[in-house]
């Protein structure tokens, strides 16, 4: 039996987690830390509680690392100061660049690092996200059995670390900076009183983001997690000599709803921190 360790049960983190119990891994979680909404998120997935991230290095075959972006390096040096040496994935939204310091970081510890990204919503019944896998093709298989049957579709890339990331990004740079750019055109809109024909002139295409409003809370709600990942976004672009203000300014819109963490807000909360922000400071 193959032992997982996640780091950290949020939403995404958790579900895929129970898709690799389901195969019939062990997974272990550090509940050092971590909120009581993260703990009753682990134990409602039956995820195994262990004493100390250096008792998980011992026992995990293979370590997950599934957390916001902004913190995924640090998280990869505390796992490799507990001299971890096995397979280690990092699954997070970071460029290329930031996945290469990573792979660097846990080298030095003798892990095998692997590359991933998560593609879709965190799985359920009617849900089965891509989890993209690139890095050393011996470690690839072994990660991709974890989800053997599940709703999880594991996908091998060729071309070593970074590959995974970079279409992570490559598709979060477009379907998350349109979400926020969908919201500001509202707001515009609204401002002015003439959202029912904006949304009506949207609803005569084929598909639109501009008529999805009920998304736009969602959107302010994840915030605190896509806005971090808009700023590698843009260091992606950065990288391959392209524009990246699109997503700087996704991210800026996305900063603006930082207080709305987690929250369930209503629409009109929304464009009201949209105008001014966490802190009523509409610069």
């Amino acid at each position: 039996m193959t032992t997982l360790g996640i780091l950290h049960p949020g939403s995404m983190g958790a579900a895929i987690a129970a898709e690799a119990r389901c195969s019939g891994a062990e997974v272990l979680w550090c509940p050092i830390g971590r909120s009581a909404t993260s703990r009753a998120r682990a134990e409602r997935y039956g995820l195994t509680p262990v004493r100390a991230l250096s008792e998980m290095a011992e026992r995990a075959d293979i370590i997950l690392s599934l957390c916001p972006p902004a913190v995924a390096e640090d998280v990869a040096r505390d796992v490799a100061a507990c001299s971890y040496a096995r397979i280690y994935v990092d699954g997070n939204a970071v460029s290329p660049a930031t996945m290469a310091n990573i792979s660097a970081i846990l080298l030095r510890s003798g892990a095998t690092v692997v590359d991933g990204s998560v593609i879709g919503s965190p799985p359920s019944d009617s849900k089965s996200p891509r989890f993209y896998l690139s890095g050393p093709a011996e470690a690839l298989p072994a990660v991709a059995r974890l989800f053997d049957g599940s709703a999880v579709q594991a996908r091998a890339l060729t071309g070593g670390v970074g590959q995974a990331s970079a279409l992570k990004l490559s598709y979060s740079s477009y379907q998350k900076a349109s979400r926020a750019l969908a919201a500001v055109a509202y707001a515009l809109a609204s401002d002015h009183g003439v959202e029912a024909e904006l949304l009506d002139i949207a609803a005569g295409r084929t598909t639109s983001y501009l008529t999805e409003t009920t998304y736009f809370p969602k959107v302010a709600a994840r915030s605190w997690r896509w806005g971090p990942e808009m700023r590698e976004a843009a260091h992606a672009l950065e990288e391959a000599g392209l524009p990246s203000d699109l997503a700087n300014a996704a991210a800026a819109v996305m900063e603006r709803w930082s207080g709305l963490k987690d929250a369930s807000p209503d629409l009109a909360l929304v464009m009201e921190e949209l105008h001014t922000g966490p802190h009523g400071d509409s610069s």
